[in-house]
């Protein structure tokens, strides 16, 4: 068993307090990311992940835009945790924001029509993995970062910023920094609830 690659694992958190700082170059994270979108399985090695880096102004671009448009959905009265919120994450050295490329799954779609239903899922699935790939390699370097989820309301306002192919649908999307706080003990439900064994 490689216990190395498990301790990475145990050790991956969800870290929100980071700031915009990295204790590696923007080029390793990069060569981070790039790793991972290459060797991230995919069903039919559909291949299907698009990623979006963004760095300095451009990250805090778009945590900008995100607070703007939560603006005008969220209760005046309790807008101020969500700026906050948003405070944070903009705070950070950077954002990942995952896609996935919905036309790799139509064309599969098309292809291998017995699975169509299906596609959907697996693409969901892939970038999950992908998600996961690279939040534990920026924990391993020393980074952290948490999962969040504003799309689609972003979507459109995103798309239109970076010029994002049509085609592609936001996913995720994630902050990252050095952390500034330890994140908080973790409960475990019993594990016997969750595992079935047969023999």
């Amino acid at each position: 068993m490689n216990e190395s690659f498990l301790n990475s694992v145990r050790n991956r958190r969800s870290i929100y307090s980071i700031d915009n700082t990295s204790p590696i170059s923007d080029n390793k994270i990069t060569e981070i990311v790039n790793e991972a979108v290459k060797y991230t399985p995919s069903a039919f090695n559909s291949q299907s992940a698009r990623v979006v880096i963004l760095y300095g102004i451009q990250h805090e671009k778009f945590w900008d835009i995100t607070t703007d448009i939560l603006r005008k959905i969220v209760p005046a009265e309790a807008f101020g945790s969500t700026e906050q919120k948003m405070k944070s994450f903009k705070a950070g050295h950077g954002t990942i924001l995952f896609f996935e490329d919905q036309n790799v799954i139509t064309k599969l779609q098309n292809d291998f029509a017995l699975y169509k239903d299906n596609f959907p899922i697996w693409s969901e699935q892939s970038s999950g993995m992908l998600q996961f790939v690279i939040w534990t390699a920026l924990s391993d370097n020393g980074i952290g970062a948490s999962l969040q989820h504003y799309n689609p309301l972003v979507d459109e306002e995103v798309k239109k910023t970076w010029n994002i192919d049509k085609s592609w649908k936001l996913i995720a999307q994630m902050p990252f920094g050095k952390p500034v706080e330890a994140p908080g003990t973790k409960d475990f439900l019993p594990l016997e609830n969750r595992v079935k064994i047969f023999s």
